[in-house]
């Protein structure tokens, strides 16, 4: 009988998945430093080197992977896996011996749920392994040329032509690996404007990508068509898609739930709704920020990846952009 993981408690115990979650994530609080000179990027590059990869059974046949950037999901099939983002090539070797410990020795498909480095850097090594690559059109834009992300300071170089997306979906599509029916579903623009969720049916088991970050502040790329409203909307379908049987991947944090998805969504609704009544009133960032819009829930959510200052001005940045507007 198919059962759902343990729900981690908010305390200690999520403090401990986090830190092993994203143990290479830990120096993207810099980006709220812009007087750092080192973009985190390239800390979070050199942490991808020696973190060791955690292997998770979810349920089934599906794992995931933690410990290179972005969570990993894997089912594993007879055929080949079917792969849900690929980490940061830094971890190759230790994400090949995670694959190899699951059984699998060639991958079928790899969705990318979004065109950052820290959840396609990989896309070359598992296409080496037989993998399809699916992804909107606007992340096969943006992993095939040079793109720039100011609030991270670094310029990302094109993927190697391997690694490059060329399955494009514009609408939802379905695949059937060894049982299991997969759904693949572009949604509109959230966290950016090429995200992509993934629904393995039979399981029951939902992937939001960066589109949900559990415990903690989500960073929202504005100038790649993400959106606070958008992600709120995201969040809304998400919710509407699963049930309290249904385990819940997010892009970044331990695995949840959909009571713990909903958690994540009224915060997104509060913040946003104190930062538009500040920036109303005609408030500058600066004073936005130091009015602390977020302060009734940055002991939890802000004490991770994305601090609040950040996640404030990130909100304020993005209440002005129409839906996939750059």
């Amino acid at each position: 009988m198919n059962t759902v993981p343990k729900r981690p408690t908010i305390g200690r115990s999520l403090v401990f998945a986090v830190a092993t979650t994203l143990a290479s994530f830990t120096a993207w609080l810099a980006v709220a430093s812009p007087a750092k000179a080192t973009s985190p990027v390239i800390a979070i590059n050199r942490a991808a080197e020696t973190t060791p990869i955690k292997v998770q059974s979810i349920r089934g046949s599906i794992s995931e992977l933690d410990g290179s950037g972005g969570n990993i999901v894997v089912l594993v099939g007879n055929d080949g896996a079917f792969m849900v983002d690929a980490g940061i090539s830094l971890s190759k070797e230790r994400l090949q011996a995670a694959l190899k410990q699951l059984g699998v020795e060639k991958v079928k498909y790899l969705v990318n749920t979004h065109w950052h480095w820290d959840h396609t850097d990989g896309n070359p090594w598992v296409h080496d392994l037989g993998a399809t690559v699916i992804a909107t059109a606007n992340t096969a834009r943006y992993v095939s040329q040079t793109t720039r992300v100011d609030d991270w300071d670094f310029t990302f170089p094109p993927l190697a032509a391997g690694g490059r997306p060329t399955e494009i979906v514009g609408k939802e599509r379905t695949y059937h690996v060894d049982g299991e029916t997969i759904l693949v579903k572009p949604i509109a623009p959230a966290h950016t404007d090429g995200d992509i969720i993934v629904y393995f049916q039979k399981a029951d088991v939902l992937v939001l990508g960066d589109t949900f970050w559990n415990g903690m502040y989500p960073f929202i790329d504005n100038a790649h068509g993400g959106s606070i409203d958008g992600a709120i909307a995201a969040a809304n379908e998400a919710l509407a898609m699963c049930t309290d049987h249904t385990i819940v991947v997010p892009g970044h944090g331990p695995i949840g739930d959909r009571a713990q998805l909903s958690v994540f969504r009224d915060m997104l609704v509060d913040v946003r709704k104190n930062v538009a009544a500040l920036k109303q009133r005609g408030k500058t960032l600066d004073e936005v920020i130091a009015a602390k819009p977020s302060a009734t829930f940055d002991s939890k959510w802000g004490q991770f990846v994305i601090d609040p200052a950040l996640f404030d001005r990130l909100v304020y940045q993005g209440l002005d952009r129409r839906p996939g507007g750059h």
